[in-house]
Order: structure tokens, then C-alpha cells, then sequence
């Protein structure tokens, strides 16, 4: 179970492209939207 304890909506995967997509400095990034499950050991 990720850290948020819950499943990711396509709100919150639209939220993390909109969020990219407002920075004019990024280039080049993968961004993860994956609610902390990464971060678990």
C-alpha cells in the first residue's frame, strides 16, 4: 500500500502533467506520481 493509502485518480496524474507542464525550466524529466511507494523500503 503506498504511504497516501489510497489509489491514484486521473485528477491527480492530470495535477503532476499540469504542474510539469506550467514550469518553463524543466526539460527532460520523468516525473513519478506514485504516492510515496517509491520512497518504501
Amino acid at each position: 500500500m503506498a504511504p497516501l493509502h489510497r489509489a491514484a485518480t486521473p485528477e491527480d496524474i492530470a495535477d503532476a502533467c499540469d504542474a510539469l507542464s506550467a514550469t518553463r525550466y524543466a526539460t527532460g524529466q520523468t516525473l513519478l506520481v506514485d504516492g510515496g511507494l517509491s520512497l518504501v523500503v
